[in-house]
């Protein structure tokens, strides 16, 4: 007696991929910038780089005990991660200069090496030009309102922010500001 047999179709694998520092990755609806970190920190194992594998668990580490801060644990969203990332970039800033007043160039070097491993996960920052432009645009729009001068300074700061997302951090939008109000 002849059986027949249900033919199963072949898998054919067609999940996006992205390269990360010269690495594949098979990107999954899981995918978040908290796994990208964690699957860094194991290629940094593999490959024996100390010091991307120390700044990455430090990074992670930061992540998490946000995640597990206040009443109840929370996983943080990518944007959320970023900010933390980037308070983790201007410590290592500041470290480092503190650092090289203290003449301990050895250690500023090495909190900027951090600080430059840090921002490759980082969205990329908004060219200076095309923040001034966003700025002078908020600022005619809150005179247009009739607010000017140093009063003006928090509606313009929000618009901006809005308007300039990840690409700029608060400090250089606000040194922005600053200068357009005068």
């Amino acid at each position: 007696m002849f059986i027949s047999r249900l033919v199963e179709p072949q898998h054919v694998d067609v999940q996006p991929r992205a390269t990360y520092f010269g690495q594949t990755v098979v990107m999954t609806s899981e995918s978040t910038l908290k796994s990208r970190i964690q699957h860094d920190i194991s290629e940094a194992m593999r490959s024996g780089d100390e010091l991307v594998k120390s700044t990455l668990r430090m990074a992670l580490a930061a992540i998490m005990n946000a995640e597990v801060a206040g009443k109840e644990a929370v996983v943080l969203s990518d944007e959320q991660c970023v900010a933390i990332l980037r308070s983790e970039v201007k410590k290592r800033l500041e470290s480092a200069q503190i650092y090289d007043d203290a003449k301990r160039v050895e250690l500023a070097t090495k909190e900027r090496a951090e600080s430059a491993i840090l921002e490759k996960y980082l969205p990329t920052a908004m060219d200076p030009a095309a923040l001034a432009a966003i700025v002078a645009e908020e600022v005619q729009r809150a005179a247009d309102q009739g607010q000017t001068g140093p009063k003006a300074m928090g509606a313009v700061m929000k618009a901006v922010r809005d308007r300039a997302g990840d690409g700029a951090d608060g400090s250089s939008i606000a040194a922005a500001v600053k200068v357009a109000l005068g």
